[in-house]
């Protein structure tokens, strides 16, 4: 799962909320057959084009981290136009926002970063080659 977004802010805030976001472990489920088994994940904070940060994480975190970053939230204080918004939308691939629940949420600190979100892109599963995941059916971050 990945979620794309710009984060706005003092640049040391905007790095701590970086660090805190990579630094925060994720449980990813793998199936075989009827078994299932959780494996711990580190996520990964890819830097875009246009000042665009891409969070890959599980996707059963999804709710989790929707509502830590405000994407819930409709605001537009920047007052980017939509033509815009939706113009990097499409050349980044991405799909709206899904809803979701907003009942769980990370830790971060986020106190002075306002976030422009933007939206999802999903990923396939597969069938893993390592030694962990061997024969194991997971989400391909």
């Amino acid at each position: 799962m990945h979620v794309a977004f710009i984060p706005y802010g003092n640049r040391k805030e905007v790095e701590e909320l970086l660090r805190d976001m990579e630094s925060q472990k994720h449980k990813m489920l793998m199936t075989k057959g009827k078994e299932k088994k959780e494996l711990w994940v580190t996520p990964q904070i890819r830097i875009l084009p246009f000042g665009v940060y891409e969070y890959v994480f599980p996707k059963e975190e999804l709710d989790a981290v929707l509502t830590s970053l405000d994407f819930g939230i409709p605001k537009n204080r920047y007052q980017i136009p939509n033509l815009y918004l939706s113009v990097l939308r499409k050349i980044l691939k991405l799909k709206p926002c899904p809803k979701f629940d907003n009942s769980k949420k990370f830790l971060w600190l986020r106190e002075h970063v306002n976030i422009i979100p933007l939206g999802v892109r999903y990923d396939v599963d597969i069938v893993g080659q390592h030694d962990l995941d061997k024969g194991w059916t997971h989400e391909a971050l």
